[in-house]
């Protein structure tokens, strides 16, 4: 016999050795989909099985809590403890093997929101694995032309230089809606049609809405743009938040925009800056400035230390892009380097992940 040929057979049975003799238990599934038990919380579908991901990591905030796993055939629970993890299979489709951990972590609560960015903040931008190409939907979709035309965003966005259609743009979407991030959206029909169920108060809109709305409004007069899902570290933490990072030209850089607070951010110098930008200052406790009018639902003006340094600085930890223009399927995600796995939020929708800030924010083609 080829001896070559033997020494790759010889590491699978050495590899299957070692995970029989842990006597790792097994589960069922038959659907990618799994509700997760955390002491006294239920996580109704939580969590997507990814037999690509070995293991693929759950982390509990819950000393000694106990944990289950519940497929649509199955379950498995755990009694966690600190200091030890507990492995296990999900047998999907009973051929692809998703090697499954379960650890308990310190709540970060302990520390504050800018500490946890700060640990988070190193990248690997050697990562040269491929993520999903940025499109950006052309003005002339039919979509965007109705958008354009019913809400006369020629004239929103007026004859001044670029700069000055972006804000104004900002400002429109800003003060239509009004901010709810507690109820859900009334039924609609394609953009155009929402914007008429919620516009001066008709119906409410999250910071979701409000991102994908002012970025169709960027696209439709032909202006780059990406609807940006700022993450929590935390996988307990369901408060994120959406904002738009758009193309500028004249300046040559993705920009920082948020319409549920009609925020832009600036260095010491009043230079506008970018996503990345921001999370960067906060890190290395640069000056950040907040342009004076942000507010929340033109009442409540939005304080920087709160906003900056307390909600986003929670929120800057990792970043899901979705690539295909103003649709929401497929999507990129950038994790800082220490984040193994995929944020659990995030599943459903399948991301390609990196540690590349050079590959994700990329400028448009």
């Amino acid at each position: 016999m080829n001896k070559k040929a033997i020494m790759p057979m010889v590491i699978i049975l050495t590899g299957f050795s070692n995970y029989a003799q842990k006597s790792i238990p097994v589960i069922n599934a038959t659907s990618t989909v799994v509700d997760i038990g955390d002491g006294k919380s239920f996580k109704k579908g939580y969590w997507n099985i990814s037999p690509d991901l070995r293991p693929d990591i759950y982390t509990t905030l819950g000393k000694h809590a106990e944990v289950t796993f519940y497929t649509d055939i199955d379950s498995i629970t755990f009694r966690v403890r600190p200091g030890k993890t507990y492995d296990f299979v999900i047998l999907l489709n009973g051929k692809d093997s998703a090697f499954t951990q379960i650890k308990y972590e310190r709540p970060e609560h302990i520390a504050g929101p800018l500490d946890i960015l700060k640990k988070g903040g190193k990248y690997d931008y050697k990562d040269n694995r491929e993520i999903l190409k940025f499109t950006y939907t052309s003005a002339q979709d039919p979509d965007l032309i109705e958008l354009r035309k019913k809400f006369k965003l020629d004239s929103i966005t007026g004859e001044g230089n670029e700069l000055s259609k972006i804000f104004n743009l900002l400002h429109w979407v800003h003060y239509l809606f009004v901010y709810d991030g507690t109820k859900e959206l009334p039924a609609y029909e394609g953009i155009s049609d929402l914007v008429s169920k919620c516009e001066n108060g008709k119906g409410t809109m999250h910071c979701g809405a409000l991102a994908w709305v002012l970025n169709d409004c960027y696209l439709s007069v032909g202006l780059k743009s990406r609807h940006v899902v700022c993450l929590p570290k935390d996988t307990t933490d369901f408060d994120c938040h959406s904002i738009i990072t758009v193309y500028s030209k004249t300046l040559d850089k993705w920009l920082w925009i948020d319409p549920t607070n009609n925020a832009c951010v600036m260095n010491e110098k009043g230079e506008l800056l970018s996503i990345a930008e921001v999370r960067e200052r906060l890190i290395h406790n640069k000056p950040l400035i907040l342009n004076p009018d942000a507010n929340m639902n033109r009442i409540y003006p939005v304080i920087k230390e709160n906003y900056l340094y307390g909600y986003m600085a929670k929120n800057l930890y990792a970043f899901q892009c979705y690539v295909d223009g103003g649709g929401e399927s497929r999507s990129n995600l950038l994790l800082p380097l220490e984040y193994k796995g995929i944020i659990p939020r995030t599943r459903a929708n399948k991301p390609k992940c990196t540690y590349n800030p050079d590959k994700f924010w990329a400028k448009p083609e």
